[in-house]
Order: structure tokens, then sequence, then C-alpha cells
């Protein structure tokens, strides 16, 4: 099995050792370092090249959005997951344009965690139902019905090429769910198809793919 090597930045130690205790319990992931800073987190994703970076936002020296867009410059293969207490509009809008690829909150279910950490290994964008709306709600257009995080979701998998059966593994749904959730999506967007949705969705700004 080849693991997911993990580098965890974040200030607070116990914080570190509590994710870390969960972390090394999947067999598929391995905890290479820690860092307690953006300036250590630079440093140490240039020498160990993880495959997947948790990094928190509020951190001194250097802060985790300077520190995702430094890394994402040097080495843009790299995932970064951020890992954080703060759910502002603000510190959502510039962790992900500064290249995160999920956001996740720290009172996460550990099941919840550990889908991020591989989905973001994977390249995926993996949101938190509350960061998703949030996005969601600050990107759609005026008096544009409201998409769900789930739904959002979906439309995140459709739009990299995911089939239905793929979607509803992913999710952990049937594929009668991820039907009903597409008609649910296609009507909101007023589009008759699955790929005019994603194309809708990433035009309008409603989910990205980077």
């Amino acid at each position: 099995m080849e693991k997911i090597r993990i580098l965890m930045a974040d200030d607070h130690p116990v914080v570190r050792a509590g994710i870390r205790g969960m972390l090394e319990t999947q067999p598929d992931f391995e905890v290479i370092a820690e860092a307690e800073n953006g300036e250590e987190a630079i440093e140490a994703a240039r020498k160990l090249k993880p495959g997947v970076i948790l990094m928190d936002l509020r951190m001194p020296k250097m802060e985790g959005v300077e520190a995702i867009e430094k890394i994402k410059e040097s080495q843009p293969e790299i995932h970064i997951l951020v890992l954080t207490t703060y759910d502002t509009d603000a510190d959502i809008v510039r962790a992900v344009e500064a290249g995160a690829t999920g956001y996740l909150l720290k009172d996460a279910p550990r099941e919840e965690l550990f889908r991020a950490v591989r989905g973001t290994a994977r390249g995926e964008a993996v949101l938190a139902p509350v960061v998703a709306a949030r996005l969601m709600g600050k990107m759609r257009s005026p008096g544009e019905e409201s998409l769900s995080p789930r739904e959002i979701e979906v439309l995140l998998l459709v739009a990299r090429g995911a089939t239905n059966q793929d979607v509803a593994e992913k999710l952990h749904i049937s594929k009668a769910t991820v039907k009903s959730h597409l008609l649910q999506i296609n009507q909101k967007l007023g589009v008759s198809d699955r790929t005019a949705a994603a194309t809708t969705a990433l035009e309008r700004g409603i989910i990205r793919l980077s």
C-alpha cells in the first residue's frame, strides 16, 4: 500500500499531537513532519515533498494563506488541506484563492477528516459543508437559487469527469440519489444535462477545479 505522506502545520503542540494520533490509526497515512508556523511549513515542504499538507491559518511568523501561496508557487503538485477553526468568508476565500485544495474545520468528525485527507491526496476539492455553502453564497448571482453543499460536492465530482456510479461510491450514496441531485442541480442552474451543469457552475464560479 502506497502511503499518503502528510506534513502538519499548526502552532499548537497539543492540537498537532491529537491530529497525529488520529491520522496514525490509518494504515495508508504517514505523518512525516510537523511545522509550528508557515516558514517551517515551506522549508519542510521543500525538503520532504509531502503528498498532503494540513495547514492551519493563524500561525506566528507566517500565516497559513501566505505559506500556501509560496508552496504552490514552487511546488504546485503538493495538495494542501486547510484545517482550522476559522470559517469566515474572508478566510475561506483567501485560502481557496491562494491554492488550497480543501478546507475543513477542526471540529469535523475523524472519519470526515480521513476522507478529506484521501480526497486531497487525489487532488479533489474537499470542502466542509458549511464552507461549501459559504463559498456558494458568496459566488452565486443575485437571485440564483442556492445549491446545497451536497449538490456542490456532486457537481465538483462531475466536473472532474466522474460517472454517476463514481459519484455514488465516493459520496456513499445510491445512484438513484445521484440522479436526483443532478435533476435538482439542472433545474436550479437552468440547464438540461450534467455536462452543461458542470460547465455553467464553473463559468459562474460556483465551483472551482484548482
